[in-house]
Order: structure tokens, then sequence, then C-alpha cells
């Protein structure tokens, strides 16, 4: 049997107000998959910071190959055979791809970096993992799902004995998906000791040979044998409860169409497209990465320059001069990339709960309310049970759920809301947090709003929609009642051709 290459020994970490981490221990082994399992909150992050050396720990040990570790940067830890792939994504945006990945040890000439040695190493190493990538592209100018799979490549080229990956799929296609799974288990197969976190449960099913499961920065077990965890199981001991319908579906009366839109065409479409939501309405838009659902809601929003088309609300047409326009008609929108559309990352929670309904309560125009701002950051925190030391810690240093749950709040808080858009809203979510999010978007859509929430989780769609719209390649290519709207379906009018049983199974998986 292999051994237990990574030890954590009794570790603990504390934040002013919040006990990270309680005296947790467990062993990973080499040549073997130890997976992490834990609601957002619950240590996770915390631990893989420590093992890669952001974080020191307050208390107890780190083990590597036998070794006691102590390390004071993340440079250490890499000296030391440690990877991490963090869930929120380390890059420097105006450098290339060859240039990331070998951030810190680029080749040289002449005391020169050799760009053309760079590249031609990059480019060897990416082709050989199966990674279609430029090395001389930008990484600002990549999607969120290619600057994921630069930062895996940055890991794996590192050549680490332990490899730790924190959410790897939440942005990935399902062909990326397929690279990284067949990287996994090459990775495996060369002895390495790999840990890795996901709120997906079947992915974990998967890869893993075993696991640990975290609540409130405890330990609550470890499962040696991660096949034979009933899946029940394992949520009753993330949550400390049963969820036995995490969607929380109810059906509810619908209203008038609420939200009208026309012909509506961009760049990024290819044709103009038209669709309407009733009140009381949760539509589901579904399709594979590339097919367009987010920047057609990012049209409607004004984000981004529609060539054509027009939105109409209550009848009233809504003024395409941008998102502001959106906002005061009571259209919003929760982004994709909450880090860096979502969130003022340097700002308290209140201050994100409250940036943008205060346009409404300024006194004489110079003054805030300070009190109401506090009162209602309160009140937020409460209802959408936000895990926070108080309102005035700042917004990065939540999980990403309870960033999420905040510019939940902030939408929330609008007065005349008629619309709200969620573009991946359960993304690198843990399974309790979920159907939190679920609870709040019934609450939403049964106060009369039209709720549009884009995932590309099928199950999710499925869930909680009144009816789903498909999309394919920058086009709608069907629409299906909730009574319709099966797996099968879904599938067959987002897939260029519906092949086999086998993959519509391995996408939804």
């Amino acid at each position: 049997m292999s051994s237990a290459y990574l030890q954590f020994d009794q570790v603990s970490k504390i934040f002013p107000g919040v006990k990270a981490l309680n005296g947790v221990s467990f062993e990973a082994r080499a040549g073997q998959v130890h997976g992490l399992l834990g609601e957002n909150g619950a240590g996770k992050s915390t631990l893989l910071k420590i093992l890669g050396g952001q974080y020191r720990p307050d208390g107890g040990r780190l083990v590597v190959g036998g070794q006691e570790r102590h390390f004071s940067s993340a440079a250490d830890a890499i000296a030391a055979g440690i990877a991490v792939i963090h869930q929120e994504l380390q890059y420097v945006p105006e450098l290339t791809v060859a240039e990331n990945v070998l951030l810190g040890r680029l080749p040289q000439r002449f005391g020169f970096v050799n760009k053309a040695a760079a590249r031609q190493l990059v480019r060897t190493r990416l082709a050989e993992i199966g990674v279609d990538l430029d090395p001389d592209a930008r990484l600002m100018d990549l999607s969120i799902a290619q600057r994921q799979m630069v930062e895996i490549c940055k890991a794996v080229l590192q050549d680490a004995q332990v490899i730790a990956f924190d959410e790897p799929t939440s942005s990935l296609s399902h062909r990326e998906t397929e690279v990284l799974f067949k990287l996994v288990a090459d990775l495996r197969a060369q002895g390495r000791t790999l840990i890795y976190i996901s709120h997906r449960l079947e992915e974990l099913y998967t890869l893993c040979d075993a696991c640990t499961i975290f609540r409130d920065g405890r330990k609550v077990a470890t499962h040696p044998v991660m096949a034979e965890v009933p899946r029940e199981t394992l949520i009753s001991d993330m949550v400390g409860r049963e969820l036995n319908d995490i969607y929380g579906y109810r059906a509810r009366p619908l209203g008038d169409e609420r939200l009208k839109v026309t012909g509506l065409h961009g760049a990024a479409l290819r044709e103009p497209l038209s669709f309407s939501v009733r009140s009381g309405e949760v539509l589901g838009f579904f399709g594979l990465v590339g097919a367009g659902r987010s920047e057609l809601m990012r049209l409607l929003y004004g984000a981004d320059p529609r060539s054509q088309g027009q939105v109409a609300l209550d009848g009233q047409v809504v003024s395409p001069r941008g998102p502001s326009a959106a906002i005061d008609a009571g259209i919003v929108l929760c982004p994709e990339d909450r880090k860096e559309q979502g969130i003022l990352a340097e700002s308290s929670v209140a201050e994100n709960i409250n940036i943008s309904c205060r346009r409404h309560e300024l006194l004489g125009g110079l003054f805030l309310r300070h009190r109401k701002e506090a009162a209602r950051a309160d009140a937020f925190i409460r209802r959408l049970r936000v895990k926070t030391p108080n309102r005035e810690q700042e917004i990065r240093l939540l999980s990403g759920g309870n960033q999420q749950k905040v510019i939940l709040a902030r939408w929330l808080a609008e007065p005349g809301l008629k619309v709200l858009i969620l573009d991946e809203p359960t993304r690198g979510i843990d399974v309790g947090a979920k159907n939190e999010i679920y609870q709040i978007i019934h609450e939403v859509a049964e106060s009369g709003c039209c709720v549009i929430v884009i995932s590309s989780e099928l199950p999710e769609v499925l869930g909680i929609s009144d009816r789903v719209i498909v999309m394919r390649e920058g086009r709608i290519s069907g629409e299906l009642s909730r009574a319709a709207a099966s797996e099968t379906a879904v599938l067959s009018l987002a897939l260029p051709d519906m092949q086999t049983q086998a993959t519509a199974q391995a996408i939804t998986a």
C-alpha cells in the first residue's frame, strides 16, 4: 500500500473573530487522490493556503515526505515540491500564457529573457498534456476557463510531488474537464500526492480514492474508500442535516409577460435573438461553454453594445445607454466572474451591500445615512445567512459562497427590482449554500420578479426552472417547459449532434 506522503497534524488557523481551522488532522497518500469536502467557509481553502505557504498555521504541524515543514512564503512551498491551484486564480493579466506558466523561472540568454525558448517549451508541454492554447496570448484576452487551464498547466509543469486543486472545473468546458480528468489520472499513476476540492459530488466519486470532510473549521470524518460512502452520508456530514431536495422547487402562479427581448444582436451572437419572461417566472438558460448565454445577458443589461434590438419591461422600452439605465429600470445582473466583476474586493461587506442603493439616499447630495446602511447590511447578513464576523469585514476574506450572497443582497436591496439575472450563481459553492441560494431565487420569484438563471450544471437548471431556453453556437436552439425538460431533451438541443448516452451522462456529471 502507498505511504502517507502528506500529513496535517492538529493544524489550526485563527483570523480576527473567526477560527478558520480548529485542530485538523488527516493524511494523504502518494499515488492517490484525496478529496476535501465541506461547505463554503468550512476551512478547505484555508488549509490549502497553509499548504501553499500563503498562510502560517497558528498551531499544529505540516509534514511532507516525512519532514516537518514551516513555509514563510509561496516560494518556500514551491521549492519543497508543492503546487496549489487556488479557486481564486493567481495570474498576471498583462503577461502571456508562456510568461505566466514560467513566471519566476523564465529561461534566459545573456542575462535577458529568452522568449523564443519560453514559447517553445510551453507549447511543447501544453501539447503533451492536451491543452490547446497560444503561448503568446495575453491572459487578459482569454476566457475564465482558459485562464483556469493556464493555472493548472503552471502547477503541473512545476513537477511538484504534491498538487492541490481547489474547484478546478468550476469554469471549464466539457472538453477541458476531460483533459483535466486525464491529467489527474496520469499524475496519480506517476505516484504524485493529489488533494482535490470540489462541490460536484459526481466529480469526487469519479476521481477520488479517499476523502476528508470539514464543517466549521473542524474535521468531521475521513473516509479511506470514497466509493463506499453513500452520497447521503457525505451531504449530512458536510451540512449537519439532511437535504433531500436541494433545489426546493415550488410551483407558483405566473403573471403576465413582464420582460420582452426582441431581435437583440451583438458581436458574440450569430443572429438576432428574442425571448420573454413572465412575472414570477424562473427562466433557465443552458448551453455549453461558448454558446452565447452570458453574452446575450450582457447585451440585455447594457454591459456590451448591441447592434440592434430592444428590451421592454412592463411594456416600456428600456434605454440601451448601459448598466445604469438597466438598474434604474429594475434589471440587475450578478456576473459569472464575481471576483473581477461582482465584488469590491478591498471594501467591507456593508459597503458591497449598500453601494448601489445608496444613490437613492444621499442627504442633500452629500451625506450618507450611515445608521440606515448599517441596519440594512445587518438585516441582509441575517436574512441570507452570510458567514462573516461583522459587517465591516473585507469581502475578499469571505468564502466564494458568502461573497455571492453579498452580491445578491446588493441587488435585493434595490427598490423596484423587477428582473434578477444570475450568471452561474452557484459556481464553486457547496451544496448547503446552493440550497440557500435556491430558496432566495424562489422567494424573489414569488414576489413577482422575473428571475433568469444561466448555469452550466444541467441538474441545477432542471431543478429550479419553470422553463428552459437552450443555446448553441450563438443561437437559441430550443425552448422547453418544465414538464418537457429532461436531460436528454435539453442535451439534444445543446450539442451539435446528439451522439451517445455516455456523452450526455459525462456532461451532466
